[in-house]
């Protein structure tokens, strides 16, 4: 069996071609969306991966900033005790009698007409 074509003519009048040039117009019209939307897209895109990018480089660097200052109140904390100590120090060096008593102990100092004797550390072994 043969297949018949069917031909159909397209009719030239106003109103087709104004149909046509409607049509086209959409056409175009509807092209131009897509490529709205598509820029769209993209900038929004770019966008939000510039922002999120942003929001962990702000995360990574509080860690940081948080740890240092961790780090800062621990070495703070030392500082502040050896500086009490230093102080206690201070104060008791301040006192005559302390001094003195360093100076006997350390130094063999010792009063008029005392004798001082240095005693081994080790006990007698027997």
């Amino acid at each position: 069996m043969k297949e018949k074509r069917k031909s159909v003519a397209k009719i030239d009048s106003g109103y087709v071609k104004q149909y046509d040039a409607y049509m086209e117009r959409q056409q175009k019209k509807k092209k131009r969306l897509i490529r709205r939307l598509a820029l769209f897209t993209l900038v929004t895109v770019l966008l939000f991966g510039g922002l999120i990018t942003f929001h962990i480089n702000q995360r990574i660097t509080y860690a940081e900033k948080k740890e240092q200052y961790e780090q800062l109140q621990d070495q703070m904390a030392t500082l502040d005790q050896e500086e009490k100590d230093l102080k206690e120090e201070i104060q008791l060096l301040n006192d005559e009698e302390y001094v003195l008593q360093i100076a006997r102990t350390n130094y063999f100092f010792s009063k008029e007409g005392e004798i001082i004797f240095k005693m081994p550390d080790n006990s007698p072994s027997y």
